[in-house]
């Protein structure tokens, strides 16, 4: 819940959104329109390139033709010149075509990746739980990849075949028309029926090739993360199975998706074969009667077998761009993905000076058609004041920071900061003033110094020094062989556990926010640990604004109110003394805690 919220680079991610809702390929070409010289230059290359390969194999069978007839040299020094030029020529358009493919579609992957992350950014948190981390991570890394084949494979290669099978149906249809008609029914039986064939066979895989990949990444994310739960309760061997079959799922995809792309190959060979012996037979039968001499012959033959170059490779590139249109509507998911909240047109700019948060008759509810999960709370937040929500799991306390925090639109009552609704101010300019930490806090795999400067990056030593000293860490952090530069380790692992709540708290602290919430900062700690923080809490947020939310009741005689939720609503409110005598839930409570605090 820090209020520091980095931004990416400049790409705009609702380019992406737009285009995404008209076609999951489209999207990504709307993104590479500034790039389209580069895909013209890289489809110009590729079809010379190609040409090049055909027009080499047309000269060479001329010279070696010619040559069999022993005439003079200097009736071969063109073609020898000729097949020096095309084969230097051929391999610089295969370079320029590579570069320019690859730069176009790594410049729009990156564009692609940026609007995801803005997006996974605006999304956070509340719309987050729709979608699994580590599936996430695949469509953020293994479909953004994929799509890079619509750019390497979906616009050069087929306008290359084009291009050189109109030219070489055109030098077939000069030397025999008979033998030209042939090879234009084979490439276009080998450059369209072949692909569509291929693609029939895939469509199963293609579908469901980057899902199974996403579930395979989540089962086998499931059984890391939790790796040390898993074998205290001896459910390893679940979480393996889970993994295992999924990998299982999606090597059966990999090889019906090999396996149809085999067919494609195979296929398109056994075209080329077909065309290439029947465009022999009418050329030797043309030698025959006297309409082809020899030479022409090999010229005929050849060209028709280099032309099938630019053919063979659609049937693969078919079934990569079937895979790269599944990825890409995974990719247009996350982008299209609804916004929790919504910012207004014209923000209010954040009140000068102190203000007050207030919520009056609020109600939020996680679906349309949900129950209400917060149902007419009130409170008030003035400067100074610290306010405690207690009560018992899935009553509302945390809704109701998701509200204040603008992570979730009301559905009836109002939310202010200072007199106006918190709709009419920006999502960021309200966590901006309005910030805390999670009841889960992520620790990074970096320095404890790195993870402090999350919140205020420009934050110097003496202020990180100031802040480790008001949590209670700064002799700890002076007792570590590195100091402020020793490593967390990946998810925070090598600190314990409340001093991980404790560097959560200074990274609140550090970004110095208006209003400090504080979602059961005390969780996950044994009842020592759990009282120590609870009272170096009230002590170092003493004067600040704060809303406590919590199921430790112990300090809460410092707070100035405490609010008791139940399903939702407020059913008691007051000071810790009236609601100790009250007879209520309140008072349930604190007489069941009174052993463990006894302890």
């Amino acid at each position: 819940m820090t209020s520091v919220r980095e931004r990416s680079g400049p790409a705009d991610p609702a380019a992406a959104r737009t285009g995404a809702a008209l076609s999951p390929l489209l999207s990504l070409l709307r993104l590479a329109r500034p790039l389209r010289s580069r895909l013209l230059i890289a489809a110009g290359a590729g079809a010379m390139a190609t040409g090049c390969g055909v027009a080499l194999l047309a000269v060479s069978g001329f010279l070696l033709a010619r040559a069999s007839q022993h005439p003079d040299i200097a009736a071969l020094s063109v073609a020898v010149v000729a097949v020096r030029g095309l084969s230097i020529g051929r391999a610089g358009f295969r370079y320029a075509e590579r570069l320019a493919s690859h730069d176009v579609a790594f410049r729009v992957l990156a564009q692609v990746r940026v609007a995801i992350w803005r997006r996974l950014d605006a999304l956070a948190p509340a719309g987050l739980p729709a979608f699994r981390s580590a599936d996430l991570l695949t469509r953020l890394v293994s479909d953004v990849d994929a799509t890079q084949d619509l750019f390497i494979r979906g616009i050069t290669p087929p306008l290359a075949a084009a291009l050189v099978g109109a030219a070489a149906v055109l030098a077939c249809l000069a030397l025999l028309s008979s033998a030209g008609l042939l090879l234009a029914a084979g490439l276009l039986a080998g450059g369209v029926l072949v692909p569509v064939l291929a693609l029939s066979a895939e469509r199963t895989a293609a579908q469901r090739t980057a899902p199974a990949r996403g579930q395979f990444g989540a089962a086998l994310n499931d059984a890391l993360a939790g790796a040390a739960d898993l074998h205290a309760f001896g459910a390893q061997d679940i979480a393996l199975g889970r993994a295992e079959t999924a990998n299982r799922e999606l090597a059966r995809l990999a090889r019906r998706s090999a396996a149809a792309s085999g067919l494609g190959t195979g296929l398109a060979s056994l075209t080329a074969g077909l065309t290439l012996w029947g465009v022999l037979l009418l050329g030797v039968a043309a030698v025959s009667s006297g309409v082809l001499s020899r030479v022409p012959l090999a010229v005929l033959t050849l060209t028709a077998l280099a032309s099938f170059e630019a053919v063979t490779v659609l049937p693969a590139a078919a079934t990569a761009l079937s895979h790269s249109r599944r990825s890409a509507s995974r990719i247009a998911e996350v982008l299209q993905a609804p916004d929790p909240v919504t910012d207004p047109p014209a923000p209010r700019p954040l009140p000068a000076g102190d203000f007050t948060i207030s919520l009056r008759g609020a109600q939020m509810r996680y679906r349309p058609d949900g129950p209400l999960a917060v149902d007419g709370v009130s409170l008030d937040l003035p400067p100074g004041r610290r306010i405690a929500l207690v009560g018992p799991n899935g009553a509302g306390k945390s809704t109701v920071a998701a509200i204040l925090l603008r992570f979730r639109e009301l559905a009836g009552g109002s939310a202010t900061l200072g007199g106006h609704e918190l709709a009419s101010y920006r999502a960021d300019d309200v966590r901006s003033v309005i910030g805390g930490c999670p009841q889960d806090p992520h620790i990074f795999d970096a320095s404890i110094a790195e993870n402090l400067r999350l919140a205020r990056p420009a934050a110097t030593r003496a202020e990180l020094a100031d802040v480790l000293a008001r949590v209670g860490l700064l002799d700890w952090i002076g007792s570590l062989p590195d100091g402020l530069q020793t490593r967390a380790g990946p998810g925070g692992v090598a600190v314990s556990g409340g001093q991980r709540q404790r560097i959560a708290l200074a990274r609140a602290l550090l970004a110095d926010p208006a209003v400090l919430i504080l979602d059961e900062p005390t969780a996950h700690l044994d009842p020592d640990g759990r009282r120590s923080l609870a009272a170096d809490l009230l002590t170092v947020t003493a004067g600040r604004a704060v809303l406590l939310i919590t199921h430790d009741l112990d300090g809460l005689d410092q707070v100035d109110e405490i609010i008791v939720l139940d399903r939702g609503r407020v059913i008691e409110r007051g000071t810790h003394d009236e609601l100790a005598a009250g007879g209520g839930l309140y008072e349930r409570m604190w007489r069941a805690g009174a052993g463990a605090r006894a302890l």
